[in-house]
């Protein structure tokens, strides 16, 4: 038996890693304990990197269920010959703020070299994959479940980087914390791609990241790489978050509960607009509001009927973005049946309202409400004054094509 202190903190975190909850640990509702890929990995005594050099593109996100971080858990089991870390936006241990990153350094806890992904793609991140001297890349990070949420498009440019340098691919599967039930909302045209939308999948795409991975891998890169995913064990595609019985680790600093996940698919959509989204709130992209909005937002809103949504007429003050340090005044989204809530179609309802309640509402002078919808056309419908049910008709057709192509991709059950 190895007794080093090396080994005796692998197997005291391989062991948390896939032993059942205790007392007080969170379990899902149905009576099923979701197993990450990462839990399925350490299980099988991490056999897909025997032999391998490793480096991890991990964040906060990347931890095991009694909240230890893999990078941790693996730095210190001998069986795993870990080299680098590569950190996404707001960097590996999340330091950084939205936009930004923690640049390349040693990370003080395991003594890896961090290098900075954020922003790269193509042969300069293939580089640093190279430079980093590893044989397998290995992807950990929570998604949220929306198109425009940077993670899924860094697992894009690595799967592609990786490619490039001649790497091994290894994707380590988590829940969708929205469920996989279905693709909602409008698909991205090609000619709007940014960091924000990469390839043509719906604005809440219902899938996890190993089921995008091979998606990408199947249906966009010019060449695909070697790839290998590690799917969950016990979670089922009708399952929300606080049914899988894991923990919840801020994926990036304004995420800070499922409940933000929630809604985030449709009120991400207010970064578009000069109101703010609820960025230096409490509950962002749960509150919406600016200068001279009232009551009649609210009304407005809840007089459409939307399911499993009320809307509260709120007042706040930002502690930092848009209208930082004034009072605003808005909307709270209050979700009552979050099986019956459309986050998207809300959204666009929630765009709709406030320019005919509001004079002040104005588009971002970038169009970046183009790049959040994939087109022009949620923006020029709402300008020609269409209601939330004509601007979803118009989405659609490409929508029904987007979900056939995503059926082909699936790995867990409907049950």
């Amino acid at each position: 038996m190895d007794l080093s202190r090396r080994g005796l903190l692998a197997t005291g975190g391989a062991l948390a890693a896939v032993a059942a909850g205790g007392p007080g640990t969170a379990r899902a509702h149905s009576g099923h304990r979701v197993r990450t890929g990462f839990e399925r990995l350490a299980d099988e005594g991490y056999a897909p990197l025997a032999g391998y050099r490793v480096g991890v593109v991990t964040n906060p996100t990347g931890i095991t269920r009694d909240a230890r971080h893999i990078v941790d858990v693996m730095h210190a089991d001998e069986r795993v010959d870990l080299v680098a870390v590569f950190g996404p936006e707001h960097g590996f241990r999340g330091t950084a703020q939205a936009g930004g990153s923690e640049g390349r350094h040693d990370d003080p806890a395991t003594g890896l070299p961090v290098y900075d992904t954020y922003l790269k793609r193509g042969q300069p991140l293939a580089d640093i994959f190279t430079a980093a001297d590893v044989d397998t890349v290995v992807f950990d990070i929570q998604d949220v479940g929306a198109r425009f949420y940077t993670y899924i498009w860094t697992l894009y440019d690595c799967m592609e980087a990786a490619e490039l340098a001649g790497k091994r691919f290894v994707v380590l599967d988590r829940p969708n914390p929205v469920t996989g039930r279905a693709a909602c909302g409008p698909v991205l045209d090609r000619e709007f791609a940014t960091f924000v939308g990469r390839e043509p999948i719906a604005q809440a795409h219902g899938m996890t990241v190993a089921e995008l991975a091979l998606l990408f891998n199947a249906e966009f890169l010019a060449r695909p790489v070697e790839l290998e995913t590690v799917h969950m064990a016990g979670w089922r595609r009708t399952a929300f978050y606080d049914e899988t019985g894991l923990p919840w680790a801020p994926p990036s600093p304004n995420m800070p509960t499922p409940d933000t996940a929630l809604v985030y698919a449709g009120t991400c959509l207010f970064e578009g607009t000069n109101l703010s989204e609820g960025r230096g709130t409490t509950r962002p992209f749960e509150l919406l509001g600016a200068e001279g909005v009232d009551r009649r937002w609210a009304e407005a809103a809840n007089a459409l009927g939307l399911a499993g949504v009320h809307f509260r007429e709120a007042y706040f003050t930002p502690a930092f973005s848009k209208f930082q340090g004034t009072t605003v005044g808005g909307v709270q989204l209050h979700v009552h049946d979050r099986q019956a809530y459309d986050p998207v179609r809300t959204g666009v309802a929630l765009l709709v309202t406030a320019k005919r309640v509001w004079s002040g509402f104005a588009w971002r002078p970038d169009h970046w409400i183009d790049k959040l919808t994939g087109s022009t056309t949620v923006r020029t419908l709402i300008d020609a004054g269409a209601g939330h049910d004509e601007v979803a008709a118009a989405w659609q057709e490409k929508l029904s094509e987007f979900r056939r192509v995503r059926r082909r991709h699936l790995c867990y059950p409907h049950r």
